[in-house]
């Protein structure tokens, strides 16, 4: 009998170790991608009535990719807004709702679609505090998914953060797990500058840990991965996963790689770049998108610039092709960088 209690006390407690769902004992849960971002939104919400989301689909159907559940039902539909199929013209009206003293977030169903709406986040959302004389800000958020997404076909899957890293005024946020989502996105909804967001499509149901209490993720400071001391690979967002897999392929061989993702691509955590190549002496750079002129041609400026002389072997950048992408499953395979890219482009820097 007292073997069978010991038993039910010991199950309990272990019950309770991760009940409720996702909870762990040490104060934090394990939660979806989505599920960060919709608890980024929410609680920033309560604190603020200021704050509103709008965006096709984010009210009645919680989301194209249920990134906003529930969120209706809990503020209503005065600041959760379904929008017609019109980027330029919501992007607009919420632009103009800063300058009454709003902060909104604006929901892309896709960065694609922010393209029809892109004169109002460029030439409005961007240069408002400037051309206003500093008497307005315009603390606004666009939000939603970037780059590929498996076969969606050249116009729905292109990557812009350097198109808008580009441009003054605005800062730009790429997270790459839950944790960073939800502290990234509360930083970016409490900014008073204009803030793009952006997420992925195949990331929506990636699971991670976050703290069950308040926590902010700074924007402008990356955050060292992986520790390492023969090679530095930067990146940021979902395309990071494939650092992570050449550096476990590589740890059997013997080599070492230190993964930073930037998590801001604008402003740009210039030192934490710096002083890692200066550690490693060589670098490679992953990202998603089209090679010509992208981001990581700014970070090879950069490190050419301010650490030229540390460096034992050419930088490489590695990036889609250079053509809009495939709708092929083969050659959209071929057209993606993966992590056998990254090991061979590691390999050639080792001389090995």
């Amino acid at each position: 009998m007292s073997f069978i209690v010991i038993f039910a006390i010991r199950f309990i407690f272990l019950i309770k170790k991760v009940l409720p769902f996702g909870k762990t004992e040490d104060g934090m849960k394990t939660i979806q991608f989505r599920e960060a971002i919709c608890e980024a939104m929410s609680e920033e919400m309560r604190k603020d009535e200021s704050v509103y989301l709008m965006g096709e689909e984010v009210a009645e159907y919680n989301g194209a990719y249920k990134a906003s559940k529930g969120m209706l039902d809990e503020f209503g539909e005065k600041r959760v807004i379904d929008t017609p199929i019109s980027e330029l013209g919501f992007a607009g009206i919420a632009i103009g709702s800063t300058m009454t003293g709003n902060r909104p977030i604006v929901e892309y169903m896709t960065f694609n679609f922010s393209l029809v709406g892109i004169d109002q986040i460029i030439n409005n959302a961007a240069k408002i505090r400037q051309m206003s004389g500093g008497q307005f800000n315009c603390p606004i958020v666009f939000r939603g998914p970037t780059a590929s997404a498996g076969q969606l076909g050249a116009t729905h899957s292109q990557a812009f953060e350097s198109w808008f890293a580009n441009t003054p005024g605005l800062k730009v946020v790429v997270p790459s797990n839950p944790y960073d989502a939800k502290g990234l996105l509360k930083a970016a909804i409490r900014d008073d500058d204009p803030v793009i967001f952006m997420e992925s499509e195949q990331m929506y149901g990636d699971k991670g840990e976050v703290p069950e209490g308040e926590y902010i993720v700074p924007l402008g400071v990356a955050d060292i991965k992986r520790e390492g001391t023969d090679v530095t690979i930067v990146s940021f967002g979902k395309i990071i996963k494939e650092a992570y897999k050449a550096a476990d392929e590589l740890e059997k061989e013997g080599i070492s790689c230190e993964i930073i993702d930037l998590r801001t691509v604008r402003p740009m955590d210039r030192k934490a770049i710096v002083e890692s190549v200066k550690k490693t002496n060589r670098l490679i750079i992953l990202e998603e998108a089209w090679p010509f002129g992208n981001v990581a041609t700014e970070i090879t400026y950069l490190v050419q610039s301010e650490a030229f002389d540390y460096l034992d072997a050419p930088i490489i950048k590695i990036n889609t092709a250079d053509t809009p992408a495939p709708y092929s499953p083969v050659l959209l395979a071929e057209w993606l960088p993966n992590h056998e890219d990254v090991i061979k482009a590691i390999k050639k820097v080792m001389y090995k």
